[in-house]
């Protein structure tokens, strides 16, 4: 009876693992494209807490179940059940395993987060990736240009001749309500889309003008809170050709939902003759949705109505 109870245990956790695996191998379908290296790391970090949530929440929920559908009291028993006291060994192991559980997660998060090199906000963060840290880079998928993957165990910078990982690439970005403006300071061009070479190590140089902003590109899985009157750094890696959207993650104000960008990963050739035409332009006043509303809404407004009014347009050598 034992080892037949001890088979019947070992078979339904060797279905719950299969299941659970299933259900994590299912995660990378919600999320965007992966369009940076660092995509990948946060999507397998992602599957795995799935992956291991699925398998206690089915576990606990199917011994639930169980329990009510075969040891449910009879009807109207309205007895007392039998008076079992303390197991101390079921006790320990309760607690263990659930300490054992968060120090994994808390260590292998922590791994991804290492890997993936991201400055935080902090000034004990605001250092450069030290020498050494390994950190998400591309490497061509073969017979695919514009899709890579990444390689956690490579280093950021390359100077091998067969390698296709391209050194850094500085952008700054200023955010202001409610704008993005990005300047590129080897050509000194400024536009209102952001462009980025396709397997470049990209590198920002994040300011803010006035309050608390949030940098967030969902199809790379990255963000930033850009603090004002402090310069933040990031870093990244685009692998995806494709064009995709920044938005302001945190509210910064009224018009916050209108401070949306257009991100334009290409490949290096098409990116060098964007910025051989945007240098070629006149820089202009950009299209602002937010200054365009403001000044449309504030005919209407109400007399002594109180509302922030949207910095001034921006101008730029090329805007979207």
């Amino acid at each position: 009876m034992k080892i037949r109870n001890i088979l019947i245990l070992s078979a339904i956790a060797i279905a719950l693992t299969a299941v659970s695996l299933l259900i994590g191998q299912w995660t990378y379908s919600w999320m965007p494209p992966q369009a940076a290296a660092e995509s990948q790391l946060v999507d397998k970090l992602f599957s795995f807490l799935i992956t291991l949530g699925a398998f206690i929440f089915l576990g606990v929920t199917g011994t639930l179940i169980y329990s009510a559908i075969f040891h449910r009291a009879e009807e109207y028993d309205t007895s007392d059940g039998p008076p079992i006291e303390g197991n101390i060994t079921l006790e320990i192991v309760w607690t263990t395993i659930p300490v054992l559980l968060v120090f994994w997660i808390a260590t292998y998060s922590y791994q991804i987060y290492e890997q993936m090199g991201i400055q935080g906000p902090m000034e004990a963060m605001h250092l450069h990736i030290p020498i050494g840290m390994k950190s998400a880079s591309a490497a061509p998928i073969n017979g695919d240009a514009g899709i890579v993957s990444a390689s956690p165990t490579s280093s950021i910078v390359s100077t091998d001749a067969t390698s296709n990982v391209i050194p850094f690439e500085d952008i700054e970005v200023n955010a202001k309500q409610w704008a993005w403006v990005f300047r590129y300071p080897k050509t000194g061009i400024t536009s209102t889309e952001l462009h980025l070479p396709v397997n470049h190590r990209i590198r920002l140089a994040m300011q803010s003008e006035d309050v608390l902003h949030g940098f967030y590109i969902p199809a790379f899985r990255v963000k930033q809170d850009i603090i004002p009157n402090r310069n933040i750094d990031f870093e990244f890696t685009p692998i995806r050709i494709g064009k995709y959207e920044l938005t302001d993650s945190e509210f910064s104000g009224t018009y916050f939902a209108t401070m949306r960008a257009n991100v334009v990963v290409e490949s290096p050739e098409d990116y060098k003759k964007w910025l051989a035409e945007a240098a070629n332009r006149k820089p202009c006043t950009a299209n602002n949705q937010a200054a365009s509303e403001y000044a449309q809404e504030s005919k209407e407004l109400i007399k002594g109505w109180v509302t922030v009014a949207p910095a001034q347009a921006p101008v730029v050598n090329y805007s979207n």
